[in-house]
């Protein structure tokens, strides 16, 4: 059993995250697997890592009791992400689309290919080599893996795989501007996957589709995608598990620091006297169950009151006798 936690380093982690930690790590470590860390820091424009947080996950998960076995970070990982990005174009099971982006969402939703699809490998592979070396600048250009256009989910539909960033503008905090060509979600992840060797993954729902997406790569390269679990929406009352929703509570000035008791991040946890067993126990009761599940503090208290009672002295006292 090989499992892996794999966090966007853009903010620091919350009670959402520790489903995904614990469950991971709990289920390689029940078959006595192998429990990867794995920073997906490949978006320095949209969602843009933030070096301070590649630490504070490392203490989170340690303070969680979740030892990873190896680390990777995929902003070191770019030759590998290239020479797949060279072998699939030469197999002609990608393209590279040059097509403005409302132009090709037309064709996409009318189910019919764009004027790149038909190009021969040798013709993508040179266009490539313009995304590379600067001939096509920011938003010219995209490689995009072929599936079903008669697929009834449009997102799935020839999805976009690496695309150009102009690192000038937008730099990256771990490479800078070393890098003009960025592979995105589904690309990195699902080569990560296969080349690490895990069996399991276990996320949230809402990457269903992104699963529908890799798989067609994967059948492209000839590769057996892994056993998924896809896990509901957790939810707790009082407070907001949004990454935007917390960032924006900071920028505006509601909420101090990362730690603020008001939040549900793992520091603010930490802060409130929630021992990281309770978190550990919630979330293997809770599971991977598909259905949405709304927690309340009290759900917390009650897992944290029973690791803490037979520890905590209790004093009373008469304040006017």
């Amino acid at each position: 059993i090989v499992t892996r936690f794999s966090p966007n380093p853009d903010c620091v982690l919350h009670l959402g995250s520790a489903r995904a930690i614990v469950l991971s790590y709990e289920y390689a470590k029940m078959y006595k697997g192998t429990f990867y860390l794995r920073f997906e820091d490949t978006d320095p424009k949209m969602k843009k890592p933030v070096l301070r947080f590649y630490d504070s996950i490392r203490e989170d998960l340690a303070w969680l009791g979740c030892k990873w076995d190896a680390e990777f970070i995929q902003s070191d990982r770019f030759t590998i992400y290239y020479e797949h990005a060279e072998k699939i174009l030469k197999n002609g099971h990608a393209y590279v689309c040059t097509c403005k982006r409302k132009g090709f969402q037309e064709k996409v939703w009318a189910r019919q290919p764009c004027p790149c699809r038909k190009l021969a490998p040798n013709e993508n592979l040179l266009r490539w080599k313009r995304m590379l070396d600067g001939t096509y600048g920011e938003g010219k250009a995209v490689v995009r893996i072929k599936t079903d256009l008669e697929h009834p989910n449009p997102a799935v539909r020839d999805w976009p795989a690496l695309r150009i960033i102009d690192t000038e503008k937008y730099p990256h905090p771990r490479v800078g501007n070393k890098y003009r060509v960025w592979p995105l979600y589904n690309f990195a992840c699902g080569i990560d996957d296969h080349l690490m060797g895990i069996t399991h993954i276990i996320r949230g729902k809402e990457h269903l589709t992104n699963q529908t997406r890799q798989e067609y790569m994967y059948r492209h390269f000839g590769w057996k995608y892994p056993e998924a679990i896809h896990y509901g929406r957790l939810k707790i009352t009082g407070a907001s598990l949004s990454k935007s929703t917390i960032l924006q509570g900071l920028r505006n000035g509601l909420f101090k620091h990362w730690d603020d008791p008001r939040l549900a991040t793992l520091a603010a946890l930490r802060r409130r006297g929630i021992t990281p067993e309770a978190i550990q126990r919630l979330m293997i009761d809770v599971g991977p169950k598909a259905a949405d599940v709304v927690l309340s503090w009290e759900n917390l208290y009650a897992y944290n009151r029973k690791i803490i009672d037979p520890l905590a002295n209790r004093y009373f006292f008469v304040r006017n006798p």
